[in-house]
């Protein structure tokens, strides 16, 4: 009857296609359960989890994103087994055959079918990661036409073979066949025989198949085949932002369970109201359907429970007696069984329990037992568990009775090399990188995660949003169709995948939500879904930003990509009584993030606000040849994908390699526990954290006055409570006495906070917090001005040429004509080779481009910012003398025609006057003063303005005084630190994938380009003017604006300097409109500054000259 059913349900002969039927989404498929493990004892049980709960930084060190991830892949789905004596992975290299479309698909599940000319592929895997089909990249627009529930004839669809034996040891078991994730829809035979179709491409389907497997005893080898669509009726619930892959990118296992089995369990914690004790709550779920009676099983079988305090097994030295660790037994209790339930229930309690909080991850682990009536252990399942409480007050979520703050990031699933197939090592480093960079929650973005995703985020700790797997972006775009929400026929699909992810994670502790999905509309189907959600599990909140983030169907108000001061009006709602937790913000696509302190400040400081999930954590490329053979990081469309949606997909704070972006140092210094803040002549420091205190933590100190290091120490602080601070007079503090005694003219004290203890994610002597105040200068600062002396030189006007230098040691000849410096040489070296002109134009960033005719980008196109030439007006010696010249040059900026000619020459279309006077002293300085007046009032925000020159390529070892070490921008600066710092020119690039305006550093103050001899210049604000944005590159900003990829970028044949006097911001409220905050936004208007510039050499240092401008 089966094999007649499902030849039936399957076949093609009948013009049924099931695979497009969204009221047909399952057959012969398990009910949704808790992850099995299938131990022979509690012994066993324990064991395993002691073993796998080791895991720590180290394992993070073995993480690959090459090929070697294919093998790291297999070697990953036989580790989480191990240990598992009835659990077998089916992992391995399968037989396979990649057809067109599903009407020629051979009739590949017979038995005798003959594989052998077939190729391999592994398992798990995605095919198009192993050259079959392609990758497609699309954000919200489907990749095939909007035809619900139809999908195109088109349709690749693999066909896999595997072969397996049932051990002899699981002789009279029953045999369950287990998928953890297919995408999209499959159908499964073994033998010949179908055993099920299963849709949803992020959570399990699990299949009996005992009757269908030779016995143990049996020569034959059992054929497993399985039928994958690439497309289904359920993609139309799949269009989330990320990689369209397919394929069994999951392990495939087999268990073996009793006749009589623990089929589920379902763990609850009730906590007393001062967490003195907590009454625990086991439902289980026995498959008794080789039984008549609930009533049987109870008089032939006994059901327990017990806990097991996990973290005191690592407290000995030698081997851990792990039965000793039991701290609650659990007791059948038919009396508390809900109606309607028809498991058995067991109660227990435990006495002062350690609460599980991402902070303090305390876990226990539950084990389930499942006796005879004599006593013998028949089956045993087991998990990790946390007691913690979940509930909301007014305005707050709350976690064990506190506010906790939610320092979050989305995170996709993805592997550049593998795709959506998982690596322990891969998910170790991802949760070692968030803990380190002080995240502490993470939202499953957008779908059910690995089911050791979860395991390892209970054990390094961190806060969780679930997501169940639907998104229907793209029917935003139809005008004729109702989003699925709305439509009757999609309802039990929506709701299969919700209850699917509830049943399968609900006894984790690190959830504190259940997501109903994402970008779904919103309609009666997801008051459905938060219905059965509340219904099922009152211990967590339901999250659903969809229909406005506001609904009914959400318990918190949870927008995406608001602006700071539209959240705060909310907060400041007084009819809304739910916290604002962002499911998404801070669009972290290429040079980005900018303003991220300003939500901060908010978050911080305004009661109602939570927290949020910046988007998102790894740049979603994809390894791929180059022509060249080497690899690179690919987006939509690199592989002939249409439609695609291009480099959308890169909106991470990481690499796709999990190097972080330069703004990952302003997420970790906006997200760290210990702030440090100074007002009105006190320091604070308050202990940010909700359920540590201090104790375990190194406070020190140091104090830099202009850049130099004045002195270090340990800060002795008393213990500070959670969310409690500690007042320190500046003046008494230990560096006082090094302020008072300095002559520096600014000087600065950074506290930093260090953990004393290893911990899962990080070693001993990890920098949590570290922040840099600016103490009072001791003086009025007076502008800078140079020494002049009385050093003679020698000027003279060569044609022309106006050439003046000072013998053996510098030369600059200037272009008297076009005011242009053509050469600057120190010691006989070429320093700089052209300059100096003004700038106003950037490489666009993406979020300089998002917006269409909105955009940043096209404003400046608009205005011809892009293309200006710059026509020198005038260019005369204005003063020379045997120590000094001065000379003023006059440019007009005028746009620039095709290729670079010159459109229009007269003045009236000049966008912009720059006056520049030229001081060359003897001592070899030179001041340039820059005056900038725009000629039109309808020009947009500039992208900066400031000086730019080419220096001799020789000239690559850079100092500076300013902001650092790493890259910053003037909205994205709040985490690096003054001081001064040494790069090379190739260190300083950023490789963004798609390469744009990279590599700046702000508020510098000076700034040296010297050869390996030590020659070289020197540059630095002058008189009143404010710190400069500096960047250095071999590869020009016409070069960056070209490239589509950080691989096609050719470096010049120098290297191209900007001092700006002012640089827009970053933005990064979102990527797709104009985000730069308006302090950050350089209205054009007269602008006037000046810099000085000194040949430099070995003998000096930037320093040196620096501090030789101060007045005293």
């Amino acid at each position: 009857m089966v094999s007649l059913v499902g030849q039936l349900v399957l076949s093609l002969e009948n013009g049924y296609k099931v695979w497009e039927d969204p009221s047909f989404i399952k057959w012969r498929k398990r009910d949704p359960h808790v992850t099995l493990n299938c131990h022979d004892s509690v012994e066993g049980s324990l064991k395993f989890w002691y073993e796998r709960s080791k895991v720590d930084y180290v394992v993070a060190n073995s993480a690959v994103w090459n090929d070697d991830a294919v093998r790291g892949a297999l070697d990953s789905a036989a580790f989480w087994v191990k240990g598992l004596p009835f659990v077998k992975s089916l992992s391995g290299h399968w037989k396979f055959f990649l057809a067109p479309s599903p009407d020629s698909v051979p009739n590949f599940y017979d038995s005798a079918f003959l594989d052998s000319e077939w190729e391999t592929l592994p398992v798990p895997s995605n095919w198009q990661m192993h050259g079959f089909d392609r990758p497609i990249y699309t954000n919200v627009v489907y990749p095939f036409p909007l035809d619900p529930p139809s999908v195109p004839v088109d349709n690749p669809t693999c066909c896999y073979r595997t072969y397996f034996n049932i051990p002899k040891e699981w002789k009279g078991r029953r045999i369950l066949l287990h998928f953890e994730a297919v995408d999209s829809a499959f159908c499964a035979w073994v033998n010949g025989v179908p055993v099920g179709y299963s849709q949803d491409s992020r959570l399990p389907a699990e299949f009996e198949i005992t009757d269908y497997c030779y016995p143990c005893d049996s020569d034959s080898k059992n054929v497993l085949a399985v039928q994958v669509f690439r497309w289904s009726d359920g993609s139309y619930l799949e269009d989330q932002d990320h990689w369209w892959l397919s394929g069994i990118h999951r392990d495939v296992l087999l268990l073996a369970k009793p006749q009589v089995f623990i089929a589920d369990y379902f763990f609850k914690s009730n906590l007393a109201e001062n967490f003195s004790y907590a009454d625990i709550q086991v439902e289980v779920k026995i498959d008794n359907s080789h039984e008549t009676s609930k009533d049987t099983v109870l008089a032939n079988y006994i059901i327990e429970a017990a806990l097991y305090d996990t973290g005191s097994w690592y407290n000995c030295d030698g081997y851990a007696d792990l039965l000793s660790s039991n701290v609650a037994n659990i007791k059948l209790n038919p009396s508390t069984a809900s109606l309607g339930f028809h498991g058995y229930v067991l109660v227990g309690r435990i006495e002062k329990p350690r609460l599980w909080s991402a902070e303090q991850p305390n876990l226990y682990t539950l084990v389930v037992i499942l006796k005879d009536a004599s006593g013998n252990v028949v089956d045993c399942e087991s998990c990790l568990v946390g007691m913690r409480q979940v509930s909301k007050a007014h305005k707050q979520l709350l976690v064990n009775g506190h506010p906790v703050i939610i320092r979050g990031v989305n995170r996709h699933e993805h592997h550049p090399r593998v795709g959506k197939t998982n690596i322990e090592s891969c998910m170790v480093k991802d949760l070692v990188i968030m803990k380190q960079n002080n995240i502490n929650a993470v939202r499953n973005s957008h779908y059910p995660q690995h089911p050791r995703w979860y395991e390892l985020c209970n054990l390094f700790g961190m806060y969780m949003i679930d997501e169940a797997n639907i998104e229907t972006h793209g029917f935003d775009l139809s005008r004729h169709l109702k989003h699925p929400t709305s439509e009757p026929i999609w309802a039990a699909a929506m709701l299969d995948r919700v209850i699917g992810m509830v049943e399968r994670d609900k006894n984790h502790a690190c959830i504190i939500c259940w997501s109903l999905g994402n970008e779904a509309g919103y309609g009666p189907n997801h008051s459905a879904l938060a219905g059965w959600v509340r219904g099922r599990d009152f211990s967590r909140l339901v999250h659903y930003e969809g229909g406005g983030s506001r609904t009914s169907s959400t318990d918190i108000v949870c927008p995406m990509y608001m602006r700071v001061w539209d959240i705060l009006k909310i907060a400041k709602d007084p009819t809304e009584t739910r916290p604002l937790i962002l499911c998404e913000y801070s669009h972290a696509m290429g040079n980005s993030n900018g303003s991220l302190h300003e939500y901060w400040e908010a978050i911080d400081s305004t009661f109602g606000l939570q927290g949020g999930f910046i988007w998102d954590w790894v740049d979603q490329g994809l390894l791929k040849d180059s022509a060249d053979g080497i690899k690179h990081w690919a987006y939509g469309g690199d592989f002939g994908d249409i439609p695609n949606d291009l480099n959308f997909c890169l909106n991470g704070i990481m690499w796709p390699d999990r190097t972080p972006h330069p703004a990952v140092h302003e997420v970790k210094y906006l997200y760290q526990p210990i702030k440090v803040s100074l007002e009105n002549g006190t320091l604070k420091i308050t202990n940010a954290q909700f359920f540590e205190t201090t104790q375990g933590l190194e406070f020190s100190w140091a104090a830099n006055g202009d850049g130099c290091e004045l002195g270090t120490g340990v800060l002795s602080l008393p213990l500070i409570e959670p969310q409690s601070s500690f007042d320190i007079g500046w003046k008494s503090g230990p560096w006082y006495s090094i302020w008072d005694s300095s002559f520096a003219e600014e000087f600065f004290l950074t506290i930093s906070v260090k953990l004393l203890q290893s911990t899962h994610w990080v070693e001993a002597g990890h920098i949590i917090s570290s922040t840099q105040v600016q103490l009072p200068a001791k003086r009025e600062i007076i502008p800078h001005v140079i020494k002049t002396t009385d050093t003679t030189f020698l000027g003279e006007i060569i044609g022309d040429t106006i050439k003046v230098s000072r013998q053996n040691f510098w030369e600059i000849k200037l272009n008297a004509q076009t005011g242009i410096i053509e050469s600057w040489k120190v010691e006989g070296v070429t320093v700089m080779n052209k300059g100096i002109l003004p700038c106003f134009w950037r490489a666009p960033t993406d979020n300089d481009k998002g917006g269409d005719a909105r955009s940043y980008l096209s404003k400046w196109k608009a205005a011809h910012i892009d293309s200006l030439l710059y026509i020198t007006e005038n260019c005369s010696m204005q003063n020379m003398t045997d120590s000094l010249v001065k000379i003023a040059v006059g440019f007009i900026a005028v746009p620039g025609g095709e290729k670079g000619s010159l459109a229009q020459l007269e003045k009236s279309n000049a966008l912009f006057k720059i006056d520049m006077i030229y001081t060359i002293y003897g001592s070899g300085d030179v001041i340039v003063e820059c005056n900038v007046k725009p000629n039109s009032s309808s020009l947009p925000p500039l992208p900066r303005v400031g000086l730019e020159f080419h220096l001799d390529k020789s000239m690559d070892k850079i100092n500076w005084y300013g902001k650092g070490p790493f890259e910053c921008y003037p909205d994205r600066k709040a985490a690096a630190h003054v001081g001064v710092y040494e790069q090379k020119v190739d260190d300083m690039h950023v490789p963004y994938i798609v390469p744009g305006e990279c590599s700046g550093r702000a508020d510098v103050r000076w700034v040296t380009f010297q050869s390996k001899d030590g020659s070289g210049i020197y540059a630095s604000i002058y008189g009143s003017s404010l710190p400069m944005q500096m960047s250095a590159s071999y590869y020009t900003t016409a070069e960056l604006d070209r490239a589509t990829h950080n691989k096609d970028l050719i470096k010049g044949d120098d290297i191209e300097v900007h001092l700006d006097h002012k640089h827009m911001g970053l933005g990064g409220d979102d990527s797709w409109s104009p985000t730069v905050h308006d302090q950050y936004l350089i209205p054009a208007v007269p602008y006037s500054f000046s810099i000085r510039l000194s040949p430099i050499t070995q003998a000096t240092s930037g320093h040196d000259i620096y501090k030789s401008q101060l007045q005293n």
